[in-house]
């Protein structure tokens, strides 16, 4: 279960499993990079991947407008720049988790650099010495993919909502 606030949603995302170990003497001990060829169930990963949708399963109101309206629909409470979220998946295993970046006057700038890996539904990162996994569920056409987590949102009001929220990302065209 996790506490956060809507501008720490995304990085909780990326990062809500850490699994840092220590050894005796205080010296922090980093997961070591993915490595090696990727197999085909990656392949289909490769390219860049804009977040475009947030769903809670109860409905939350972030919205300071002075109306209760309440949504589950998180992605369209949100603003252009807390949208801006992307993943681009390299053929080399490097990845990068950019947020704030591309939207105008961000003050949510975040970049994340790492290794990746995708076995048996599960996505897997590491990056700033943190490792985590992520159950992926592709669509059909592999063209977009969700992740389910748990999270306690505070609303607008200051009150707790415990509730499982889908994020999906869909493969951005490549350009030529």
């Amino acid at each position: 279960m996790k506490k956060t606030t809507w501008f720490g949603l995304l990085g909780a995302i990326a990062f809500n499993s850490l699994l840092v170990g220590c050894s005796t003497d205080n010296t922090v001990e980093c997961p070591a990079d993915f490595e090696g060829a990727l197999v085909e169930e990656e392949n289909s990963l490769i390219g860049t991947w804009e977040m475009t949708a947030i769903v809670a399963q109860k409905e939350v109101d972030l919205t300071k407008d002075n109306v209760e309206n309440p949504k589950k629909d998180i992605y369209a409470q949100y603003t252009d720049c807390e949208k801006d979220a992307e993943y681009t998946f390299g053929p080399g295993r490097a990845y990068e988790f950019a947020q704030g970046q591309n939207a105008s006057t961000c003050s949510n700038k975040v970049k994340i650099e790492g290794t990746w890996k995708l076995s048996s539904g599960t996505l897997g990162f590491i990056g700033n010495c943190s490792a985590q996994n992520l159950k992926i569920v592709f669509n059909a056409e592999k063209t977009a993919y969700t992740t389910t987590s748990n999270f306690n949102i505070t609303d607008v009001n200051g009150l707790t909502v415990q509730t499982d929220v889908t994020f999906t990302y869909t493969k951005v065209e490549a350009t030529q």
